[in-house]
């Protein structure tokens, strides 16, 4: 990824004025998605059996060091326990790192990429994205074939196996409402569709991820770093019978 010297770095959905505020500040800044794997070598401050999403924070965050503004760390509800852990690690080694927390339920906005004609991955990089530059675009609603339940996975190829028409459910759907705590909106799943509930190995949404799989019939997926051949043999099996 090109860089320039002037980086806002975030993870998760700092709250919108904390996000206002600095886009005010630094209108030329270059924000980076810490959540996401850009495939920097693991710099070992984690356990080796971690969450990989929170093993990319850490890593962005100190291959970009040298050309950091601040990092905006959400630590509540709205992320997750490892993302106050990780804000704390981050604190002690001395970045200038601003804790966050989003956690108000009501919902900010409609909720239209989710639910779009888009490619599966289009719409996932689409909500991300949005949280720091909303997204204006004449999209097509279609009924759900199929769902994806959960957070954007570190593998992101593994959403190019769904048809493009999938709806998006879980924690992203919660993002794209601008309402990332909102526990009724992350448990929701339409009638009758077909889902693949995503968990990231060792993140505590599992508990969600497998419980609504078993309530609603659908297909508990656990995924680390990449998504095995295994993994995806699971999901185009279930894409297919179902």
């Amino acid at each position: 990824m090109r860089t320039n010297k002037n980086i806002i770095g975030f993870w998760g959905y700092p709250h919108p004025d904390l996000l206002e505020k600095y886009k005010q500040l630094y209108p030329n800044a270059q924000w980076i998605d810490f959540d996401i794997d850009y495939g920097f070598t693991d710099q070992n401050i984690l356990p080796e059996s971690y969450c990989s999403i929170i093993k990319n924070i850490i890593n962005c965050a100190i291959n970009y060091k040298e050309n950091l503004i601040v990092i905006l760390a959400p630590i509540g509800k709205d992320k997750c326990d490892s993302g106050w852990f990780a804000y704390e690690i981050l604190k002690d080694m001395g970045f200038n790192i601003i804790p966050s927390t989003f956690e108000e339920k009501n919902r900010k906005r409609d909720v239209k990429i989710s639910v779009s004609d888009l490619p599966l991955r289009k719409k996932i990089e689409l909500i991300t994205k949005g949280i720091y530059a909303p997204q204006n675009l004449e999209i097509k609603t279609v009924k759900a074939k199929f769902g994806f339940w959960g957070v954007p996975p570190n593998d992101l190829s593994v959403l190019e196996l769904f048809p493009d028409e999938t709806h998006v459910y879980g924690w992203t759907r919660c993002v794209e409402a601008m309402a990332p705590a909102d526990i009724e909106l992350e448990m929701y799943i339409d009638k009758d569709v077909p889902t693949v509930f995503y968990s990231q190995s060792f993140c505590s949404k599992a508990q969600l991820a497998k419980y609504l799989a078993d309530k609603h019939n659908g297909l508990y997926i656990d995924m680390d770093d990449k998504a095995t051949n295994s993994t995806k043999a699971k999901i185009e099996a279930f894409l297919r019978l179902r």
